[in-house]
């Protein structure tokens, strides 16, 4: 994932709300409620690493306790589409799921509002299929086209594969629970 895909836009979009932390040289962290359905609430923790390269050596760091991934890239750009493969191999070898499989990851391919495209919709399919991807979808950042639909399809495949009530969450995992002495509706947050 080369810097010029988006995911410095992506990631705000998709994180506008709880609590923010910024480290511009490696990662970006966030927290997310969402509400997943009128009894289901679904809180996810939101990684967007820096996607170059030269940072390879030390996913494994933030890929621990994963359960969900997306691997972005530019589809006007075809060498951060061939980027990808690197980064799905990186993430299949460093993290996995506590029964074995692999993590689910979702393809997105983002500038989908630009008439230029490096990459067809074939390619891109036969890539997502060949690679271990569960899904593919386009996406525009700029114009904030599929970006919660992707984010909607991610946790949709989390909850309904990998995280039955039967299955414990992976290690490393960290159940938050809101205290019931503390009121949360002083309109503060966390930050």
């Amino acid at each position: 994932m080369a810097a010029v895909e988006g995911k410095n836009t992506f990631f705000p979009l998709i994180a506008f709300s709880v609590c923010v932390f910024s480290n511009t040289l490696l990662v970006d962290f966030a927290v997310k409620l969402l509400h997943w359905s009128d009894e289901e609430k679904v809180r996810l923790q939101l990684w967007d690493i820096a996607g170059q390269e030269r940072f390879i050596s030390m996913t494994r760091i933030y890929y621990k306790g994963a359960v969900g991934c997306i691997v972005m890239f530019d589809i006007s750009s075809s060498s951060s589409f061939l980027s990808c493969r690197l980064w799905k191999e990186d993430l299949d070898h460093k993290a996995m799921l506590p029964n074995g499989d692999t993590i689910p990851c979702l393809l997105l391919a983002n500038k989908c509002d630009l008439a230029e495209r490096a990459v067809s919709a074939d390619t891109i399919d036969h890539f997502s299929g060949a690679n271990g991807f569960f899904t593919w979808m386009e996406a525009s950042v700029k114009e904030n086209k599929n970006v919660g639909e992707a984010m909607r399809r991610l946790v949709q495949e989390i909850l309904s594969v990998h995280l039955k009530p039967s299955q414990p969450l992976p290690e490393g995992s960290v159940f938050l629970q809101q205290d019931p002495e503390s009121n949360t509706d002083t309109g503060r947050s966390c930050c």
